[in-house]
C-alpha cells in the first residue's frame, strides 16, 4: 500500500533536473468505459510523477447509472459537482448510519477514507471531478468483495442458503465499476410483476421487475 499522500514531498523535483512534466489530458487514460455518457478518466502520478500526494478522476454518468459501491483504503475523496445533480452515498462506519446527500453544480462531498460509499446519478447527465489525497490510492469494489467471497462463508455469517446466494450473485462475474452492467440479468426466482419507479423527471415508468426472496435469520426477505 502507497504511505504517499499525507505528507507532500516534492523531493522529486531538483533544479538540476529541469522543470518537470506539469501538464497531461486526463482524456488520454481511460479507468473505466461503459459508454461514452458513463466513463472514468483518472490522473495520478503515473501520469504526472510531480504531482506526490494527489490524484484525480474526471467521471461522467448518465441518467439511471450508478458508480458502483466501494471503499478507498487508503485515501480520502472529494467530490465536486461540475454539471448535473447526483446523490451520494456514505455509510459511517463508527455511527452505523447511512447518509445521504443530493448535490448540484458547486457543491462538494467529503468522504473519509475507508468509508463504504456510492454515486447515483439523478440527471439526465453527470459530471463530477473527483480527488484523492494519495496520488496512488485504491479502490476496492463491491462487485468484487460479492463475486470473490465464496457462498457458504455468506451462509455461516449471515444464514443465507448457500446455493441460493450463488444463484443470485452469479450474474456479477467480473467488476461492474459503472452499474448497471450492459449485459445484466437477473433471476426469477418467483413471480414477474409489475412495479414503479420514479426517474430524475419525476415522470413514472411502469417496468417489469424479478421479486427474489431470501431467507436471512429465518426470515424471508425481499431483494
Amino acid at each position: 500500500m502507497s504511505t504517499s499522500g499525507f505528507v507532500p514531498d516534492n523531493s522529486n523535483i531538483k533544479k538540476t533536473s529541469g522543470t518537470p512534466n506539469l501538464f497531461f489530458d486526463a482524456k488520454n487514460n481511460v479507468e473505466f468505459e461503459k459508454d461514452a455518457d458513463n466513463i472514468i478518466y483518472k490522473v495520478t502520478s503515473t501520469q504526472l510523477p510531480a504531482m506526490v500526494g494527489g490524484a484525480f478522476a474526471d467521471v461522467y454518468l448518465s441518467s439511471g447509472h450508478i458508480r458502483e459501491p466501494h471503499w478507498h483504503p487508503n485515501s480520502w475523496e472529494l467530490d465536486v459537482i461540475v454539471s448535473g445533480e447526483a446523490q451520494i452515498s456514505i455509510v459511517d462506519p463508527d455511527t452505523n448510519k447511512l447518509h445521504s446527500y443530493i448535490a448540484k453544480a458547486g457543491q462538494v462531498v467529503f468522504i473519509p477514507m475507508g468509508w463504504w460509499h456510492w454515486i447515483t446519478a439523478l440527471s439526465d447527465k453527470l459530471h463530477m471531478h473527483l480527488f484523492f489525497n494519495n496520488d496512488q490510492f485504491e479502490t476496492a469494489l463491491g462487485s468484487n468483495m460479492l463475486r470473490l467471497t465464496p457462498p457458504e462463508v455468506y451462509q455461516l455469517s449471515y444464514g443465507v442458503a448457500a446455493d441460493k446466494i450463488a444463484d443470485i450473485l452469479s450474474p456479477i462475474d467480473a467488476a461492474v465499476e459503472i452499474g448497471p452492467p450492459s449485459k445484466s440479468a437477473v433471476r426469477n426466482e418467483t413471480n414477474t410483476k409489475n412495479s414503479t419507479i420514479t426517474t430524475s423527471g419525476n415522470q413514472s415508468k411502469h417496468l417489469k421487475s424479478e421479486e427474489i426472496v431470501v431467507n436471512i435469520g429465518f426470515k424471508n426477505m425481499k431483494l
